[in-house]
């Protein structure tokens, strides 16, 4: 893409930047201590990498908003370089803080500036296709097809966008439920392995307990907030394999599914009959937050991504001082397939731009495999990865938190292995127009000036007019 292009797109793919921090979902996931070594006899992912002719050494460029200590990037860097020698991967770190905002203006000016690019780090589904269309990525199906394997049978996350891959997936942070597993026994309670948002509301009300100011609620729905945090709106949707999203892939609406008027449903029986989840009313007048609520048991169960890895166990800042258990995202109906849930990752592409595209393939499916398990810093998106080595992982990652002994490990690893993605619907640059009206409908619902049956009309014409009026 040559530059003149560039500085015209550059302003929408930075809006599309912030349009994915709308939904709250993209919280940072990293954690202390030494990285785990991959298992013996693990799969190998990279058994035939393409290496450099004989005495030529390749330098690749990898653009980032990873820092050190969320990332490991010395150690695993280091284990690549010594596996594949003549190649060099030079870390281009483009926030210290690890701001992915930042990160992407920044690699947006670096592309426009024509600098060397070879390795590229996405960080949610709207940067990922947004820079897609404007041609930065390069498509990887002939290299995926020499190697033999289907991106939707290897990975938790399918990255398919318009039926091409332009990125493997490297982290796996799935959602997941939280529960105080000392509530949980107080009630008699099982930790659930397998359940739905039936039996989700069911355990809201068994665990709900007392009056006023010293009650406690069953669980708290974080969301949504000025149109973010709408995964708690798509509760009954986002568990779909396909069309998990307000909006369907061609930018169509996709309030029509019955499992939105489901979820709605359902935020008003927990909320106004069973009276078992916070209210709404509360949430925004008081600016409640999800950790308070969870660690202060003013709640016992909270439905969240699990970038919370790194808190669970407790900090300094958030103590811990109860049992705490983990189970999978809830189906609608028993027979539904068990763990599709929201799921945040790295999305990890080889740039359009780059002279040496085979090496950086090579090193994205090393890094996205095998190379998650050297960096021991977060779950991956790698199906071949065994229960034992998540284990491994998790051991690292509540090692880092005051007291590690309090969560259910064995919970917590099946959950995690159990999850996976839902197939990526591609954001359309009116994402944000819809959830916030979404938003406000849902508003006067919870807070009695609509019926569900209003809320669900006025929900789909609105959103239509959005669609329409972006059309013209």
């Amino acid at each position: 893409m040559n530059n003149r292009r560039w500085a015209g797109a550059i302003a929408g793919a930075m809006v599309i930047g912030l349009l994915a921090g709308c939904g709250g979902s993209n919280e940072p996931s990293g954690a202390s201590g030494s990285a785990s070594p991959a298992a013996s006899g693990s799969s190998s992912a990279s058994a035939s990498p393409s290496a450099p002719e004989a005495g030529k050494k390749v330098n690749l460029r990898l653009y980032t908003y990873g820092t050190e200590e969320a990332y490991n990037w010395s150690k695993t860097l280091s284990a690549y370089e010594q596996a594949h020698p003549g190649i060099t991967v030079e870390l281009v770190q483009l926030s210290d803080k690890g701001d992915t905002q930042e990160a992407s203006k920044k690699l947006d000016l670096a592309a426009a500036s024509s600098e060397q690019m070879d390795i590229l780090m996405f960080s949610d589904p709207a940067g990922y296709a947004q820079r897609v269309s404007l041609g930065m990525a390069e498509p990887l199906d002939d290299f995926i097809a020499k190697d033999g394997f289907k991106v939707e049978e290897d990975y938790k996350v399918d990255t398919h966008l318009n039926g091409k891959v332009y990125a493997l997936p490297g982290k796996f942070n799935p959602w997941y439920v939280l529960l105080n597993k000392d509530h949980l026994d107080e009630a008699g309670l099982a930790v659930p392995t397998d359940w739905t948002w039936a039996d989700y509301a069911d355990y809201a009300k068994k665990l709900t307990k007392g009056e006023g100011a010293n009650k406690r609620y069953g669980t708290y729905f974080h969301g949504p907030q000025n149109g973010g945090w709408l995964e708690y709106l798509k509760l009954m949707i986002e568990n779909q394999p396909q069309n998990s999203d307000l909006l369907k892939a061609d930018g169509s609406s996709n309030l029509d599914d019955p499992n939105f008027k489901k979820t709605l449903e359902l935020r008003v029986r927990m909320e106004k009959e069973d009276k078992s989840a916070v209210p709404y009313s509360d949430i925004i007048s008081q600016k409640l937050a999800y950790r308070t609520q969870f660690f202060n048991q003013s709640a016992s169960m909270l439905t969240i991504g699990s970038w919370m890895n790194t808190e669970i166990g407790g900090t300094e800042k958030v103590p811990l001082a109860f049992n705490v258990a983990v189970a999978p995202f809830p189906k609608n109906e028993p027979g539904d397939p068990i763990g599709y849930t929201p799921v945040t990752t790295d999305y990890v592409a080889v740039a359009a731009s780059s002279k040496h595209k085979q090496e950086a393939y090579d090193f994205v499916r090393w890094y996205t495999t095998e190379g998650q398990i050297v960096q021991g810093k977060n779950i991956p998106s790698w199906s071949q990865v065994k229960s034992d080595q998540v284990g491994s992982i998790i051991d690292t990652i509540l090692s880092g938190t005051k007291n590690p002994e309090k969560v259910d490990k064995k919970s917590l690893v099946d959950t995690l292995v159990a999850s996976k993605a839902s197939q990526i619907v591609p954001p359309a640059s009116y994402q944000a127009e819809v959830y916030k009206a979404v938003n406000e409908e849902f508003e006067k619902l919870i807070l009695g000036s609509q019926d569900i049956d209003a809320t669900v009309k006025n929900s789909q014409e609105r959103v239509q007019k959005i669609i329409d009026s972006n059309k013209k």
